[in-house]
């Protein structure tokens, strides 16, 4: 008996929404924040939400997979052969060019289930004010190779993804033993020369300290995605968490949405390295004094809630001369990053003329001298 096949995906995970004059797709229009037709022009607004609230979710119960069944979705995702990026298929795609890296990949057959974004923080930056991030960005890389960059001002279309990220707050409570330090000088005589001298020499006082500190932390943001290096996804922030808006699909209208590869469990490890960093600094400012030394801190934990949240990116992936070239840009800031590709004749070039201007200002000298 053959099986049934599975259910075509919901709205939800296909991110099309049909234009209500002429069937062609709506997408987003990060410039207006409305719903525009491309084929027709015509503009709808996004609906509102009954609960405009964006409200967190208990961890515990998340990890004891006991979340209610409306914060699950399953969707169509395929993961990358090359840079594993977690990338969503729609009900009609079934294969399509990885944006994190060019490299083609094949939907599946099956579907993923996880847990529901919470929240979205729209897209501000345009298409191509986005390019024109990113070439201006190139062109101040002098040593870059000019094949590259004229490469990337052909105008190749980039690409408008929502990555995921996670959220964590928190309710702190550390108690700490430590030691304050308080500098102080002595005046010591010495011999120099034949001559005393007196001179200040620094001591530093240490007493036995200890104390309580707490903290209430407020979305601590971690990465969910590994098809980037976190170092460029580090480097586009800050991010206005201000502007997050309650999860709607419409807002996905026209871009890619990455599913999440890092796992709730171990998203909430980095962001206690994070909350540990804060917790530190705190503790040494309780100390007070000159310096600090700090022998145990004890945490305790509670209170612990998230969100699934999607960031905007620009991002496009340039192959040029066997090589995969990713840039990124701020889709709420325009702040651009990416690999530094360099040029092997212009950094002989540079050497070279640094090596002659060197050469002319020791001639130049030594005819003066």
């Amino acid at each position: 008996m053959s099986q049934m096949p599975p259910p075509p995906p919901t709205p939800e995970s296909t991110h099309r929404f049909p234009c209500e004059q002429c069937g062609a797709d709506y997408r987003f229009d990060p410039t207006r924040g409305t719903l525009t037709c491309d084929h027709c022009g015509h503009v709808t607004h996004l609906v509102g939400q009954d609960d405009p609230a964006i409200r967190e979710l208990d961890f515990r119960e998340a990890l004891n997979d006991q979340l209610p069944a409306q914060e699950i979705e399953e969707t169509r995702v395929s993961t990358c052969p090359n840079c594993a990026a977690q990338v969503e298929f729609d009900a009609i795609t079934h294969s399509t060019e990885c944006p994190f890296c060019a490299t083609p990949v094949v939907t599946d057959t099956g579907t993923h289930r996880h847990i529901k974004p919470r929240a979205v923080l729209p897209f501000k930056w345009t298409e191509r004010q986005a390019h024109k991030a990113m070439n201006d960005w190139l062109g101040r890389l002098w040593f870059a190779p000019n094949g590259l960059q004229e490469y990337a001002r052909k105008g190749r279309k980039m690409n408008g993804i929502y990555v995921p990220f996670w959220t964590y707050d928190a309710e702190t409570k550390s108690s700490y033993s430590g030691q304050r330090g308080i500098v102080y000088y002595e005046t010591h005589t010495v011999m120099v020369d034949g001559k005393r001298q007196q001179r200040q020499v620094q001591k530093v006082r240490w007493t036995p300290v200890r104390g309580r500190v707490a903290r209430f932390f407020d979305d601590v943001l971690v990465l969910a995605s590994r098809s980037l290096p976190k170092s460029y996804t580090d480097a586009l922030q800050p991010w206005d968490l201000g502007d997050l808006q309650p999860y709607s699909p419409e807002y996905l209208a026209g871009f890619r949405a990455e599913g999440y590869a890092v796992e709730l469990a171990e998203g909430y490890e980095e962001a206690r390295a994070q909350m540990d960093q804060v917790i530190q600094r705190d503790v040494r400012f309780d100390i007070g004094g000159d310096r600090q030394m700090i022998h145990q801190i004890n945490t305790q934990v509670s209170d612990v809630t998230f969100k699934h949240i999607l960031l905007p990116v620009w991002l496009a992936a340039y192959k040029y001369r066997g090589k995969t070239y990713r840039f990124v840009v701020n889709g709420q800031t325009g702040r651009v990053q990416g690999e530094r590709p360099y040029s092997g004749w212009k950094i002989a070039f540079a050497t070279v003329l640094g090596l002659c201007i060197a050469a002319a200002i020791g001639y130049v000298m030594a005819q003066t001298q």
